[in-house]
């Protein structure tokens, strides 16, 4: 009668393929660095990639808006009194808010 260590084939009772199981054991789970931290850290590197990406995109049109601003008197005065409500000294001014 065979006992339960004589049933398992030869192949993985070499030292060799234990050790391996065991070391890419220990790095997908075990390890402080496992595959798990590894997928959230790849997705969330990808989201600031993105946020990064946004964030250039506005910092280009501010500078834009700016140099536009510093080169056009009256898109300044526009911007400033419908942004800012602004006015003249000798001007009222009637804000109009719809209800919808």
């Amino acid at each position: 009668m065979k006992t339960l260590f004589d049933r398992i084939p030869g192949f993985f009772k070499n030292f060799y393929f234990l050790a391996i199981t065991f070391f890419l054991v220990w790095l997908a789970f075990i390890d402080s660095n496992d595959l798990f931290l590894q997928a959230q850290l790849s997705s969330k590197k990808a989201d600031l990639e993105e946020a990064r990406e946004f964030y250039q995109e506005k910092i280009l049109q501010v500078k834009n808006d700016q140099a536009a601003l510093n080169n056009n008197p009256d898109l300044l005065e526009k911007i400033a009194r419908e942004k800012y409500l602004m006015k003249k000294p000798n001007e009222d001014l009637y804000i109009v808010v719809n209800k919808d």
